[in-house]
């Protein structure tokens, strides 16, 4: 059996592990992509330097549309743009598309399965010292509902390069969701990445942990905690929440015959939720969902935000000790 810590970073739990902001992955991938296709155009609201399209806004002037604080028509102008034949990829952050223009991107993207591909960026409660109006905490859930949408959260900034050229190639509305702050580089350039296939990252027998985006980091370092007090975490990078990989998540499921989800979202939902639904159909077992508990952000600094949060790795390993237990006493 291959072992998936391969296609991870030799240097995980050292403290000087190579950070960057997931964000800035997504800009090196539209600029390959925009490289690869001409078909590929860029359209921003006003955030092009945050969102990380100025390298493709610089290179390729003729293909990137400023439309302005204007995140209704930045969708409308796209989907009219994808019906003409381009591939557009439309940013923002989160907490203004979708969070402003949801019923757009339902009818005019979702609706007649335009080929838009909208970028959330600045999206959890690591933004910081935001706040609550920017912590946008809701976009998995609001995406993930709508027909013909595809949801995808990368784990760092090399994911976010790959998954950015895959969205490129695919035919059909399409979210990604970004993080502001910097973060571990957990995969390589040799990782895999599927937009039909979650990526098991670490074998266990005792619990699954399914994650996403920052959070597949802070699960892998809960794992090594859980090591020290003998149980074997199996950790699941569900990069793309929809469509979700039911096969490997319910195979898991199976095996360990418990999951623990964490995401930095809404507990009710997104991953959780998504997670929740599909074992409840294909294999019920003990279960705990880590998140936000139905309440909104606050100003701060990201990791001590995160930590105030319960979404650090010491409070991951104390939820899936207490998970073990259940399914013990079961």
């Amino acid at each position: 059996m291959i072992d998936p810590q391969q296609h991870l970073a030799h240097d995980l739990t050292s403290k000087e592990i190579a950070q960057e902001p997931i964000r800035a992955g997504f800009g090196r991938g539209l600029l390959e992509a925009g490289h690869r296709d001409i078909n590929i155009v860029a359209l921003c609201a006003d955030l092009t330097l945050s969102t990380k399209m100025d390298d493709f806004a610089k290179s390729y002037p003729d293909r990137f549309i400023e439309v302005g604080i204007a995140e209704q028509n930045l969708v409308t102008v796209a989907a009219g743009m994808a019906l003409a034949g381009k591939t557009p990829f439309i940013s923002s952050y989160a907490a203004f598309s979708p969070g402003r223009n949801w019923e757009q991107i339902r009818t005019t993207v979702c609706l007649n399965q335009t080929n838009v591909k909208i970028v959330g960026s600045h999206a959890g409660v690591s933004v910081g010292p935001d706040g609550a109006t920017h912590q946008m905490l809701e976009d998995i859930a609001l995406m993930r509902v709508l027909p013909n949408m595809t949801v995808v959260v990368p784990a760092d900034s090399i994911e976010a390069a790959k998954a950015t050229m895959a969205l490129a190639h695919m035919k059909g509305p399409a979210y990604i969701r970004l993080a502001r702050e910097k973060s571990p580089v957990l995969t390589t350039e040799q990782s895999p990445f599927s937009l039909a296939k979650a990526q098991t990252l670490r074998y266990g027998r005792h619990l699954t942990i399914v994650t996403c985006g920052t959070m597949v980091y802070q699960a892998l370092m809960a794992a090594e905690l859980l090591e020290k007090h003998k149980i074997e975490a199996e950790i699941i990078n569900a990069a793309v929440i929809k469509p979700l990989d039911t096969i490997t998540i319910a195979a898991s499921a199976r095996k360990t015959g418990a999951v623990l989800t964490v995401e930095e979202h809404q507990v009710a939902g997104g991953l959780g939720g998504a997670v929740a639904e599909t074992l409840a159909d294909l294999h019920p077992v003990p279960m705990i969902r880590i998140g936000m508990n139905d309440r909104f952000g606050e100003s701060g600094e990201p990791n001590q935000l995160l930590e105030h949060f319960g979404l650090t790795a010491p409070h991951i390993a104390d939820r899936a000790r207490e998970l073990v237990k259940r399914k013990s006493d079961k």
